[in-house]
């Protein structure tokens, strides 16, 4: 859908544009290592992440949810509902199974070996919410496509979905300084920065809680939720014990990171 490759990029480069602008003015943390070396490394990520989806998956999720939409196949093009009610009902299911996908890549081995590459970040802002590596952004997708098959979602709340957790993902990961009050009340309802930057701390117990990427409320629900890390935001380390030096924003080092040895990691 052409319509669809228009908002998504056009949202994309507004929100990333709005984020580095609110870096530059109203930064959150002091950053460690340089900052355009890291753009550069996540930024060539995002390309190579978007030509491999190209070629694997070439009929994306709003392509299915279209398809299933036409021969009725999932719950929601079996039942008669609002059309509203079908829209936030597939919105919030879709952001459930992300969160329960991005635990899964914590608890399975195998899979946090490719999921590692986006916590080797030593320094956290918009454009670390772009940086996964490829095999993880194909997995995403078909897990994505299973559940609009299963549920039927509506195209339209698809390209939505899509949409808002781009724009929310950029915008959690942002450096950004937001007043602790407007925080609090924001949790309520967002995934903030403060929130989820503590999933990026270097101690893995910290690691392991405030899995949402959109919707807040799966992290209270399922007792996975931290309020402030232990350290503060301000003297917490961010990324992974083993790779605290330059490798992580090499290239060719973080797209071969999920085969690497233990002792070459």
């Amino acid at each position: 859908m052409p319509m669809e490759a228009t908002v998504r990029l056009a949202s994309f480069l507004g929100v990333l544009m709005v984020m580095s602008i609110w870096e530059y003015w109203a930064p959150r943390r002091s950053l460690t290592v340089s900052k355009l070396r890291r753009w550069f490394c996540n930024l060539c990520v995002v390309f190579i992440d978007s030509f491999v989806l190209r070629l694997a998956a070439p009929i994306a999720a709003v392509g299915v949810a279209a398809l299933a939409q036409q021969h009725h196949w999932g719950l929601f093009n079996q039942v008669s509902l609002p059309r509203v009610l079908t829209f936030g009902i597939a919105i919030v299911v879709l952001d459930l199974a992300v969160y329960l996908q991005h635990v899964l890549f914590h608890a399975v081995p195998i899979l946090w070996r490719v999921h590692r590459m986006h916590h080797t970040d030593r320094d956290l802002d918009a454009t670390s919410g772009l940086r996964f590596h490829p095999i993880e952004i194909v997995l995403s997708m078909l897990i994505k496509v299973a559940v609009v098959l299963l549920i039927g979602a509506p195209p339209e709340a698809v390209i939505a979905f899509e949409v808002l957790l781009n724009a929310t993902s950029i915008f959690n990961h942002g450096n950004v300084y937001i007043p602790r009050a407007v925080d609090r009340a924001l949790r309520c309802i967002l995934v903030t920065p403060d929130m989820h930057r503590i999933h990026h701390s270097i101690e893995r117990k910290e690691t392991d809680s405030n899995f949402g990427f959109n919707l807040p409320w799966w992290d209270r629900l399922f007792g996975t939720y931290r309020a402030e890390p232990e350290k503060g935001h301000e003297r917490m380390v961010i990324g992974q014990r083993d790779c605290q030096d330059e490798r992580p924003q090499r290239l060719g080092w973080i797209l071969r990171s999920p085969f690497l040895s233990r002792k070459d990691f």
